[in-house]
């Protein structure tokens, strides 16, 4: 009985063990496969956690877990090929770390760490830009 306590403690999630899901690449790049620019990867209108279908938990306009929610708080992240987080893929104004915070360090076209802005993160002839069209972006992930 003991034994079968300690495993049944042992196999229950902890807070801190919660694992990113992959939900591809924001890049302009329509030839790479996990792009959301590529229509056939995964930027597919099809995708079961796509952030272009509007009927998955990433791209419905009603869930709390979109991209295209503006009222949205637990958005997909960003995050760099170093690792580095670049703030929330989210259509909320209000989120402080939301790409569409004009305000924030992750939306503002003036800020260094934002992919708004033309002059860093969000240069066109950077390779890990969402606006370069031949680059690989920036990873998104889901929870």
């Amino acid at each position: 009985m003991k034994l079968a306590l300690i495993l049944l403690i042992a196999l229950l999630p902890t807070p801190g063990q919660t694992s990113a899901e992959d939900l591809g690449n924001l890049s302009a790049n329509p030839f790479l496969y996990e792009s959301t620019a590529n229509p056939f990867g995964a930027g597919s209108p099809f995708a079961p956690n796509g952030i272009n279908n509007p009927f998955s938990p990433y791209g419905s306009p009603f869930s709390n877990t979109s991209a295209t929610n503006p009222f949205a708080t637990d958005a997909p992240r960003l995050y760099d090929q170093q690792g580095h987080y670049r703030g929330k893929l989210s259509a909320n104004p209000f989120d402080p770390d939301s790409t569409a915070n004009p305000f924030s360090r992750y939306g503002s076209p003036f800020s260094g760490e934002s992919i708004n802005n033309p002059f860093g993160p969000g240069n066109p002839y950077r390779f890990d830009s969402p606006n370069n069209p031949y680059g690989k972006g920036l990873r998104i992930e889901g929870r």
